[in-house]
């Protein structure tokens, strides 16, 4: 749902016109300093794409939006991409983008810790179940553990999730449900300032994971991936 590049964008956009408020205390600021360091490593042009993978890998699209990565994904590795993408405007580029390719699974519905409806916010690519709007809508969700049993999946290589906050109880409900050797990779971008107590969840799953997989790398609520220990 959140490309980093567009995220920039609107966060030095957001500081131009709240330049009265204190840096310190400013959600827009803080994530802007935080990213800065991602960019001048170029990571969504490295470390985002590069894994081990080939043609038999399975990779999960969680939180497709227009389906950017599933593309880079298939054109570096032509592996099998499962999207999920809730938002029915979103899902439906998705589907008209990767017609023609068998290898791309779309879903128009979101990957979570349960079977629900939900109403989500309409912002675009930051999209959340945790923002208050009154453009909104009600959209779909699949609980992941019951996604994987139904479909017979042994294996993930890897995961993206960006789903702007529900990545705590998805990852929460993965680890708690044995699930989470099945994840070869997880690159997840957690989020913070819509989320309670998000900095607690998030180390709480960080060492949870650490169990399982090893950090191979981290730059704090931008991205971050966990790879599988041998």
């Amino acid at each position: 749902m959140l490309r980093l590049i567009d995220f920039l964008i609107r966060i030095l956009n957001g500081i131009r016109f709240r330049i009265n408020k204190p840096s310190s205390s400013n959600p827009e600021y803080i994530s802007a300093q935080r990213a800065t360091k991602w960019f001048q490593d170029k990571g969504d042009e490295t470390l985002r794409l590069d894994y081990d993978l080939n043609n038999d890998s399975v990779v999960f699209d969680i939180g497709g939006y227009k389906g950017e990565f599933a593309a880079q994904m298939i054109c570096r590795y032509d592996c099998t991409v499962y999207i999920f993408e809730p938002i029915p405007e979103f899902y439906n580029i998705i589907k008209s983008k990767f017609i023609k390719n068998k290898n791309v699974i779309p879903f128009c519905y979101g990957l979570s810790d349960k079977t629900a409806t939900q109403k989500i916010s309409l912002t675009d690519n930051s999209s959340s179940f945790f923002i208050e709007d009154s453009n909104s809508l009600e959209i779909q969700t699949k609980n992941i553990v019951d996604f994987i049993h139904e479909n017979k999946i042994d294996t993930i290589d890897l995961a993206k999730i960006n789903i702007e906050g529900a990545e705590y109880a998805l990852l929460e409900s993965i680890i708690d449900n044995g699930m989470i050797q099945k994840f070869k990779n997880i690159q997840v971008q957690f989020h913070d300032f819509i989320i309670d107590e998000a900095k607690t969840r998030m180390e709480n799953i960080q060492a949870a994971l650490s169990k399982t997989h090893e950090l191979t790398y981290q730059y704090n609520f931008i991205w971050e991936n966990w790879k599988l220990k041998d």
